[in-house]
């Protein structure tokens, strides 16, 4: 990535967060609104980590946490099935209670951080992270939030009368994790008349993990209008 964007780990607390680290990924500015990059289950690995630079490129401020700092420290997974075993194991182990403070405790951090412009605060995740920024937009109160393939979501749309922010869900159309009838569960419970800012999309002929340029699923014309897309809806809640 261009020496525009300057990248490094840092804090995202103390106490009962003593531990807890993300990768931080600067715009060329310098500054810029927020944007939490939620992980897969493959850790913050080399993957996400180019991707929070995608992101600053286009100017934002982004924080990827680690969100199995509780289990392992940065850990870095691969696609194959052992590092997908071991994803599961360690999203499996998260205490549900201990997510929420986690993501809370996020976006208090990177809302306080000196690099964070304006007011406002957005998410993207993908896969587990999809589903993460789902619950961004319930529990933190991001102002918009992207969702890719989130697995979960439609067992969760009890929150979804309460959250504010906008939301937008990308969704393959050959998902084997994620059925089209839960799709769209999500865009009936999310996309309603009264709630315009809101959209979601499924990817002909796709598969889940489509943008991830490191997988057999990737779908380059999928991620690209995905990545369109997004880049405008956030673009268009967060400058």
């Amino acid at each position: 990535m261009s020496t525009l964007i300057q990248s490094r780990w840092v804090s995202l607390g103390a106490g009962e967060h003593e531990g807890f680290e993300g990768f931080l990924a600067l715009p060329p500015a310098g500054r810029g609104p927020g944007l939490l990059l939620w992980q897969e289950i493959f850790g913050v690995n080399a993957h996400i980590r180019r991707v929070a630079e995608q992101y600053a490129l286009a100017g934002f401020t982004v924080l990827a946490p680690d969100v199995f700092w509780r289990g392992e420290r940065r850990v870095e997974l691969g696609y194959e099935a052992e590092g997908m075993a071991r994803g599961r194991a360690l999203m499996g182990a998260i205490a549900p209670a201990a997510l929420r403070a986690d993501i809370e405790a996020a976006a208090a951090t990177l809302r306080s951080r000196p690099e964070f412009s304006g007011e406002r605060l957005g998410a993207v995740g993908y896969c587990f992270g999809g589903r993460l920024a789902y619950l961004s937009a319930a529990w933190a109160g991001v102002d918009a939030a992207v969702s890719y393939y989130g697995g979960g979501i439609h067992d969760q749309l009890a929150l979804a009368p309460d959250i504010r922010g906008d939301l937008l869900f990308h969704y393959a159309e050959n998902d084997t994790h994620i059925p089209l009838e839960a799709v769209a569960r999500v865009r009936d419970a999310t996309c309603t008349t009264g709630r315009p800012g809101n959209a979601c999309h499924v990817y002909p002929g796709t598969q889940h993990g489509f943008n991830c340029w490191e997988r057999g699923s990737y779908h380059a014309g999928a991620s690209a209008l995905a990545l369109g897309r997004s880049l405008q809806f956030l673009a268009e809640r967060l400058f």
